[in-house]
């Protein structure tokens, strides 16, 4: 009988032995699944975000048109920064300058990255610049020939529009792209010169001038 008793219960100390494995087995196969599955999502992100726009595509055109119009608000804030008087003028043409230098070289990171010149092959804004609030030539220059006074004052008004300009190309490029480094620029560019327009209008009604 102790034979019998001791064969049963081998027995079933085999068979609860091998239902408690049968959990674990299972267990053992989902966690190998959920972690393929991630790892094949990580690989998955990871190659569509290392594609490279190509060079007609709407992030290239944002690097090449913004830049271009970085370079010249980098230029126009030059001229006051090193002409004008007024201290809080000074320190916004500081900033500016500051800003949009590393943004631009940002921007310039990104074409090398993406294996683009750095010169646009096409007129930067589809030759339409002024539409962009991009200044003239001879706007330009009289910055640097106009009294102080007037000079910051045109300043002002033309850097308003330039930042207008910048503004509509920033969220015209956010309704384009996907990628989180044009996203990130795009709207760092967008809240910070809504900002500077606000208090650059300011500048402009303590000098009793409008926009």
């Amino acid at each position: 009988m102790q034979e019998v008793y001791d064969e049963e219960e081998t027995d079933s100390l085999e068979e609860t032995s091998g239902s408690a494995r049968f959990p674990l087995v299972r267990l053992a196969v989902i966690g190998g699944i959920v972690i393929l599955l991630a790892a094949l999502g990580v690989t998955t992100w990871g190659w569509i975000s290392n594609l490279k726009p190509g060079a007609d595509s709407p992030e290239v055109s944002f690097a090449y048109d913004m830049g271009a119009h970085h370079s010249q608000a980098v230029e126009m804030a030059v001229k006051i920064r090193d002409r004008t008087t007024d201290p809080d003028l000074r320190i916004l043409t500081i900033d500016m300058t500051l800003t949009q230098q590393a943004q631009l070289g940002q921007m310039q990171g990104w074409l090398a990255a993406w294996g683009q010149p750095f010169a646009s092959p096409e007129p930067v804004m589809g030759g339409q610049g002024q539409m962009m609030g991009m200044a003239t030539l001879q706007q330009l220059q009289a910055l640097d020939t106009l009294p102080v006074a007037e000079a910051e004052i045109s300043f002002l008004q033309l850097m308003i529009r330039h930042h207008q300009g910048g503004v509509a190309m920033a969220k015209q490029v956010l309704a384009q792209t996907n990628r989180p480094e044009v996203l990130q620029l795009a709207n760092a560019i967008v809240n910070s010169q809504q900002s500077e327009i606000k208090y650059m209008k300011e500048l402009l009604q303590k000098r009793g001038v409008t926009v």
